[in-house]
């Protein structure tokens, strides 16, 4: 029997996402694999039923996991979907793996193979199959023209007839795929742009892409290309060199996170509050308790004259190239493992090991059991 690849519709508010777009589908059935889907699952990225060729069209998603031996997703299933996996099946998709003891103890339970792609290597060899750092690309693209659109002032500078309008003055923090993006965006509109980041490493890619670096004199590079969470005195220190450049942007737009942990606290009310009357905060770690004080996630806040806006399930606003990016890295990650249109995962491999939430009615990963107190 072949491989048998199923694609659930998400249900999780907020989220249009699809974990396989049509070109990949194809690629599948290359490796000789056979498709089932649900029915609709791909209407809210704007990919109808027609657009995906001999693939089984199912009605509910237990049916889907009634047949398939990989199941893909994008936000983690519900309780009911994951009961409804077939032992030794596998699910791969972004399942939020520091959020609940429940679900991981049910995934192990029920014997199911589930690979977390926010628990990746980082390791070059695994660049391609990052969806972390492809749909923050995604977020930080978003973020920039959520700024534009909310500012009372042009981006970029103007010439008119009766003089010129200076360029807007955009600040970002945090210089990781996300934020580099911002930054590009924001000088591809045209605004003149600062940034920060803890780890000084960032420097020269923030002026690569024409923005001044921001020193601020603290420097917190961790470990895995992620930065350290900072002690008191250097949040003091940095606090205090952050809020000059803060009180002289226009748009704001953080970035900043802690994989597993919540959204450092940057920005602070105070800082709000030195800021220019009708300047626009753009939190992208809203849904995380965001880096800024007063942020509502989902939803926009004035605070004295200054919005703050949080934006959440931001890769969803562009749901057709977001879709496509996420279902390469999902191609790139199990497609090496499909030989003669079967599955033979190498738990040698490190990119299946590092990634392996649970297996074999355990949960394997060190760090979330940690996490999570199991």
């Amino acid at each position: 029997m072949p491989l048998v690849i199923g694609v659930l519709a998400e249900t999780h508010p907020g989220e249009r996402r699809l974990s396989v777009v049509p070109d990949v589908v194809k690629k599948y059935q290359g490796l000789g694999a056979r498709v089932v889907m649900q029915k609709g699952a791909g209407l809210p990225a704007h990919f109808r039923d027609a657009d995906f060729a001999e693939v089984a069209l199912v009605e509910r998603a237990d049916e889907v996991c009634a047949e398939a031996d990989v199941v893909f997703c994008v936000q983690p299933p519900a309780p009911a979907t994951l009961a409804a996996l077939k032992p030794g099946s596998v699910l791969l998709g972004l399942l939020q793996p520091w959020a609940s003891a429940e679900r991981a103890r049910q995934l192990a339970e029920g014997q199911v193979t589930a690979f977390a792609l926010e628990l990746l290597p980082r390791i070059s060899r695994a660049q391609s199959m990052d969806a972390l750092s492809s749909q923050g690309a995604v977020a930080g693209y978003e973020c920039a023209l959520i700024a534009a659109d909310h500012s009372p002032k042009f981006f970029p500078m103007l010439t008119y007839a009766a003089g010129t309008i200076r360029p807007a003055k955009v600040l970002v923090i945090g210089a990781g795929v996300a934020g580099l993006q911002a930054i590009a965006t924001a000088r591809r509109i045209g605004a003149m742009v600062e940034a920060y980041d803890v780890r000084p490493e960032t420097r020269e890619q923030v002026e690569s892409l024409g923005a001044k670096f921001i020193d601020t004199g603290v420097a917190a590079a961790g470990s895995g290309g992620y930065a350290r969470e900072l002690t008191d005195e250097e949040k003091a220190k940095q606090a205090e060199r952050l809020a000059r450049a803060v009180a002289q942007c226009d748009a704001l737009i953080t970035t900043a996170a802690l994989p597993g942990r919540p959204a450092p606290r940057i920005i602070g009310a105070d800082m709000i509050a030195r800021m220019k009357p009708g300047a626009v905060v753009v939190d992208m770690a809203a849904d995380t308790g965001g880096n800024v004080e007063g942020t509502v996630a989902g939803d926009k806040v004035w605070i004295n004259d200054v919005l703050v806006i949080g934006p959440t399930h931001i890769p969803s606003r562009m749901p057709v190239h977001a879709s496509e990016m996420l279902a390469k890295n999902l191609f790139n990650f199990i497609s090496p493992f499909i030989r003669d249109g079967a599955l033979a995962l190498d738990w040698e491999d490190e990119v299946i090991s590092g990634s392996c939430l649970t297996h074999a009615g355990e949960i394997r990963h060190p760090g979330v059991k940690q996490a999570l107190g199991l």
